[in-house]
C-alpha cells in the first residue's frame, strides 16, 4: 500500500520528497488543491470513497496518517 500511496503523491506533486517528510503540509509538499486532487486519485486507486469528513489536514500530513485513513475507510493493509 505505501509504494502505491508514494506513487499517487509523485503523481500530484512529481517534484516532491515525500519519503523525507513527515509534515506534508507543513513542509509545504502538499497544499488545499493538491488535496483534493489527492483523495479523488486514492478513491480511483483503491476503490473506495473518502468520507467529507474525513478530509482534515492531520488524515494527509504523513504517509502513516494516509494510510492509516485508507485502513478505516476498508482498504487492507
Amino acid at each position: 500500500m505505501r509504494d502505491k500511496i508514494l506513487s499517487i503523491l509523485h503523481s500530484v506533486r512529481p517534484e516532491g520528497d515525500f519519503s523525507a517528510s513527515t509534515d506534508y503540509l507543513g513542509d509545504g509538499l502538499l497544499d488545499s488543491f493538491d488535496i483534493v486532487t489527492l483523495v479523488s486519485s486514492l478513491d480511483d486507486a483503491f476503490g473506495i470513497s473518502i468520507d467529507g469528513l474525513d478530509i482534515l489536514p492531520e488524515n494527509f500530513s504523513s504517509i502513516t496518517a494516509i494510510e492509516a485513513l485508507l485502513i478505516k475507510t476498508g482498504v487492507k493493509a
